[in-house]
């Protein structure tokens, strides 16, 4: 029963696909004439355009609220470069996987992220400071949405060049 399925098949798969190609004309995908643009608008007379009103000025509550944030990771960055020279010296001094120096190393390398935990909730906190200012006024750049975007970007590079201590550290580290 099988073997004449798969007899049937074998005799069946060539007609088949051969059914899947044809030689027939196909319409063309260029551009008909009906699909060109033709024509111009022209604005009405008589009425000129509204200028678009100011955008709001950055308020005080989130003027408060940039600065905490940026003094809480500007602090993690502080004890991460406090902390950073113990973990390069562990790192540099350490054994083999499990023995104690290369644990001393990994829990200096935990320290470091430990203190780079504060950096990272700020730049959590301005990530969705910014897409709710840009979400409130999506064609236009707010004083809001800049003050927050220069902020994201001054705490965004230092947890960069954490990223890259920590990725430098941890490649040097056996294991």
């Amino acid at each position: 029963m099988i073997r004449a399925k798969a007899r049937l098949l074998t005799v069946l798969l060539p007609m088949v696909a051969g059914a899947c190609s044809t030689a027939g004309n196909y319409p063309s995908l260029a551009l008909r004439d009906v699909e060109r643009i033709r024509g111009s608008a022209q604005p009405v007379a008589g009425e000129a355009p509204q200028p678009a009103p100011e955008p709001p000025p950055l308020s005080a509550d989130l003027a408060t609220r940039l600065n905490g944030l940026v003094k809480m990771a500007r602090e993690a960055d502080r004890q991460f470069q406090a902390n950073r020279p113990a973990a390069e010296r562990a790192v540099a001094s350490a054994g083999g996987i499990a023995s104690d120096s290369w644990s001393t190393a990994s829990i200096a390398l935990a320290r470091l992220e430990t203190s780079r935990s504060s950096a990272m909730v700020a730049l959590a906190d301005l990530d969705g400071l910014y897409v709710d200012a840009r979400t409130d006024a999506p064609l236009e750049e707010t004083p809001s949405a800049e003050a927050i975007a220069s902020a994201r970007d001054l705490v965004d590079g230092w947890v960069d060049a954490q990223d890259e201590v920590l990725s430098s550290l941890a490649a040097r580290l056996p294991g």
